[in-house]
């Protein structure tokens, strides 16, 4: 199937980089200089934590990444907003992603103009660019005849309910393991500091030697503490054992959503349940802060086991597609799940110093 014809609203080209539509200004903005930007971005239903210009300041100060949001101004208010980074790599080429190390990033529009036709905007720019392609993560109601190139499972916790309503949802064995957890005094500590990022990092960097990945960079946790948990937009769930940090999560949050981002464990303590008592006990924290959702993250459709942990504590499923443009092709096109491959026996067997060298050196040129 072929690109969106570039007729039609928002056809006017990038000249300026600013179109007039029918609905408003079409332009490409950056949240990283526009100090309102969060405000703007909050006021849609859809909007995350991952619209934030903390997440483009994470990305752009760790990778040099750099931001094209493509807007649509009605009177001072965004009224659509497409969230793009080029990432430009001279390894893996140069490309658009919506956004890189992003979950889900959806398309927030008030309905005054369709995704398709900010899309065509987006194409536009990426040929000027010469891009090889453009993917866009979790966006909706996009196209009746492109097919997702990748989908996922999304999984959603309501949290508006009574604390022990929502215990009561819980999957038995999850409530027997968090029983089990604090019987065996497992503490847990919910923290801003560089210190509890630092301690997650070490577990972290077992956890993905255990799933065959290279741990990202400590720069870019670095950069999440500067940006996201110093401005009270995330925190570290710690569960410690005997003084000993043996399970973390991180989690991110804006307006009244949060997402559950990253987790971590020792796998020498998985019989003490820690990972159930931490995700309770940020549950628990959200609800009573106000927050409306908590995001579990999208899941692999071939990592059965990830998809039930989440199911187990009450969540709602739904699916998360990916839309994938080849520049060289000029169609939409299908790929796979690069999370798995050959390479993961090699980073298993691999010293985690070894294992922390190449993630510095390959996760720039990802996405």
């Amino acid at each position: 199937m072929s690109a969106p014809s570039e007729n039609g609203a928002g056809s006017s080209g990038i000249a300026g980089e600013r179109m007039a539509t029918a609905k408003g200004s079409a332009q490409q903005l950056s949240p990283l200089e526009k100090p309102e930007w969060d405000k703007l971005v909050i006021s849609h239903r859809d909007a995350s934590f991952f619209h934030s210009a903390s997440w483009a300041g994470v990305l752009h100060d760790t990778y040099g990444h750099a931001p094209h949001y493509f807007c649509t101004v009605n009177d001072e208010r965004l009224s659509a907003v497409l969230p793009v980074m080029e990432v430009d790599s001279p390894l893996t080429g140069r490309r658009g992603v919506s956004l890189p190390f992003t979950d889900e990033c959806r398309f927030l529009s008030d309905d005054s103009i369709t995704a398709e036709a900010v899309f065509r905007e987006v194409i536009n720019f990426g040929r000027k660019r010469k891009w090889k392609y453009i993917e866009c993560r979790g966006i909706r109601n996009f196209s009746k005849t492109a097919a997702p190139s990748l989908s996922f499972f999304g999984h959603v916790l309501p949290l508006s309910d009574r604390e022990d309503r929502m215990f009561a949802r819980l999957k038995r064995r999850v409530r027997r393991g968090i029983r089990k957890a604090e019987r065996s005094n497992v503490r847990v500590e919910i923290s801003q500091t560089m210190e509890s990022v630092q301690a997650f990092y070490t577990l972290h960097c077992k956890t993905r030697r255990r799933h065959g990945l290279p741990p990202q960079s400590f720069s870019f946790f670095k950069s999440i503490f500067q940006h996201v948990l110093s401005k009270d937009l995330g925190f570290v769930v710690l569960g410690s054992y005997q003084e000993k940090p043996i399970v973390a999560a991180v989690f991110f949050h804006l307006g009244d959503k949060a997402i559950y981002k990253f987790g971590a464990s020792e796998t020498a303590f998985n019989r003490l349940c820690g990972n159930n008592l931490i995700m309770w006990e940020a549950i628990k924290s959200y609800s009573a802060k106000g927050f409306a959702l908590l995001h579990f993250g999208r899941s692999s459709t071939a990592n059965e086991g990830l998809r039930q942990f989440k199911l187990s504590f009450g969540t709602e499923e739904y699916k998360i597609d990916y839309f994938k443009y080849d520049f060289h092709k000029e169609d939409f096109v299908t790929d796979r799940d690069k999370v798995f491959g050959w390479f993961n026996g090699a980073f298993r067997l691999m010293p985690i110093p070894l294992s922390r060298i190449l993630g510095i050196l390959l996760y720039k040129h990802l996405s």
